[in-house]
Formats: C-alpha cells, sequence, structure tokens
C-alpha cells in the first residue's frame, strides 16, 4: 500500500515528509532526498548532485536530453525498488516517477521508451498534490537564487520563465496522474499545517 505526494517545484513536498515523521510514524517516507536515504542508498543522492553539477550546465551541448533521462531513470527505478521492498508497510512516496516524466517532457522529450516501461510500474492507491502558486514558489526559491535549470524556462532563472515552466510542470503532473484519485490540498500558510492536511488525508 503506497500514496504518492506530487506537486511542483517549492510546493514543500520535503517539509511536510520530514513533519510527518513524528506525527505519522507507522507511515514511511520514500524519498531521493538525502535526509530520507539510508547509508546503502547514498549513491542515489551523489547521483541527483552530479546531474544538477555536471549535466544540466551542459544540456544541449555536451549532453543530450535522453543522457539526461537516463540518468534521472536511477531515481525512478530506486523508488519503484523502495516500493517493491515494503511489503505491507505503508509508503508515502515523494513524486514516484510522474514529476521526473513531467519534467523530461519539458527538456523537449515529448515520447520516449522509458515512459512507457514506468508506466508500467506499480500505481499507488491516490495522489495527494500540493498545489502552490508561482508567486509563493518563487519566492521561497530566494526570487530565484536557488534555482536549478529543470526549474525554470531559459538560460538564466527569471520570474516569466519560472512561471511558465511551473505551470506547465503542474498541467502535465496532473495529466499523468489522471486515472487516479487525487486529492488537491490547497496552498497553506505552513509546514505544519501542510503536513497536518497531508496526515489528515492518509487518515482516511
Amino acid at each position: 500500500m503506497f500514496q504518492v505526494l506530487l506537486g511542483p517545484d517549492g510546493a514543500g513536498k520535503s517539509s511536510a515528509l520530514a513533519e510527518l515523521r513524528t506525527s505519522l510514524p507507522h507511515w514511511r517516507a520514500v524519498s531521493t532526498d538525502d535526509e530520507f536515504l539510508g547509508a546503502g542508498h547514498a549513491l542515489i543522492g551523489r547521483l541527483r548532485r552530479h546531474v544538477v553539477r555536471d549535466v544540466l550546465p551542459g544540456l544541449g551541448d555536451a549532453y543530450s536530453a535522453e543522457f539526461l533521462a537516463s540518468v534521472l531513470q536511477t531515481a525512478v527505478v530506486h523508488l519503484r525498488d523502495e516500493v517493491l521492498r515494503a511489503g505491507d508497510t505503508p509508503l508515502l512516496v515523494d513524486s514516484y516517477y510522474y514529476k521526473i516524466l513531467a519534467k523530461c517532457r519539458l527538456a523537449g522529450i515529448d515520447e520516449h521508451p522509458l515512459y512507457e516501461w514506468w508506466r508500467s510500474f506499480p500505481q499507488p492507491g491516490g495522489v495527494i498534490y500540493l498545489d502552490v502558486s508561482p508567486e509563493t514558489a518563487w519566492r521561497r526559491s530566494g526570487h530565484g537564487t536557488r534555482l536549478n535549470p529543470l526549474e525554470h524556462f531559459g538560460d538564466h532563472p527569471g520570474w516569466p520563465g519560472f512561471e511558465r515552466y511551473q505551470k506547465g510542470l503542474g498541467k502535465l503532473m496532473l495529466e499523468e496522474v489522471g486515472h487516479l484519485p487525487v486529492t488537491v490540498i490547497a496552498e497553506q500558510p505552513d509546514v505544519a499545517r501542510t503536513a497536518a492536511a497531508v496526515a489528515e488525508v492518509l487518515d482516511r
């Protein structure tokens, strides 16, 4: 049994997952963020950092969009493996393959054989979608100072490219999970209330 926590960049998924560790200890959070990776999976975090540091700056020149998708797939397969290993343990999975697939499409790969493989993975019982306005996400990003190239359109982070990217990202993610029960949680004023809203859905 697993649920997916989904949302655009800056929605607060990681913060909510960390908060839920104490309020819902019977649910296990699964994510590729370092704080959720066990010692045996440190490679996943290193690969993610290398994508940001090495691949994204050379995207379109040293590295193709297809190469990017191939590297990002390591995170997708890790999340699937955690789902398969869980048995009866209830899991709350950060984004699963849905967000990475949407970002690959926004990078210019509209169709790829990998997508059909990812879509064949076990499907969650439901999706909890954390909504956030682009304006709030932009503020949380330090007005663009903490963005990477997979969070905005254009060579440099700016508000118009960020807003357009995030709106496109949200649209593609919701299309991808359209066959599943989706609960949308409206933007909350703080992490505690976001986590409480997620916990309420999980308790149901």
